[in-house]
């Protein structure tokens, strides 16, 4: 079987002053910074797309590597790319990093628009109802109205299970692991 190969991160920020995230908490947060990869083709229809959510340690960086440099593939490139479990030939996966996660998306590392320097323990709390709302942004920047999956493991499985609860409308399947 055959790896996604070679994948760039892309980058979302939405949230913009004056219409900053509401927080879960009653903060607000903004602009916000979202990382995120896609592996395989959005069909036309946009039915095949699969959102697969990261463990409290892991990344948007779920599958294939960023240069042939690297030295371990993504978290969990044995289950994505042709032929394997999330099959891209047949699936449009996304993997993005939460917010709050600092690997790419807006999180204490990220530098505070009111004071210029980074948040760090002045970052707001963060809930798994955030995490998925911010989501929730992206699938919807990318125009797709209707996930297959929503698919993760610990902390991502806990994202799966707020997925099917605020968004029963567009999640259509869930893969819930040790959650």
């Amino acid at each position: 079987m055959d790896s996604v190969g070679l994948v760039n991160p892309n980058n979302f920020t939405f949230a913009h002053p004056p219409h900053e995230f509401s927080l879960e908490s009653g903060r607000r947060l903004g602009p916000i910074t979202i990382r995120y990869e896609t592996y395989g083709t959005l069909n036309r229809k946009k039915s095949n797309a699969i959102l697969v959510l990261h463990a409290f340690s892991g990344d948007a960086h779920a599958a294939g590597r960023h240069s042939g440099l690297d030295k371990a593939p993504g978290w969990w490139d044995a289950m994505i790319g042709p032929g394997r479990a999330f099959d891209t030939d047949k699936y449009f996966v996304i993997c993005s990093n939460v917010l709050g996660g600092c690997q790419g998306s807006t999180g204490p590392s990220s530098i505070n628009p009111d004071t210029q320097k980074p948040y760090g323990l002045r970052f707001p709390v963060i809930t798994i109802n955030d995490m998925v709302r911010a989501q929730k942004a992206l699938i919807e920047l990318l125009e797709i109205s209707s996930l297959l999956a929503v698919a993760g493991g610990s902390m991502g499985g806990m994202q799966a299970l707020e997925w099917s609860v605020l968004y029963p409308e567009i999640v259509r399947g869930r893969i819930v692991l040790g959650a």
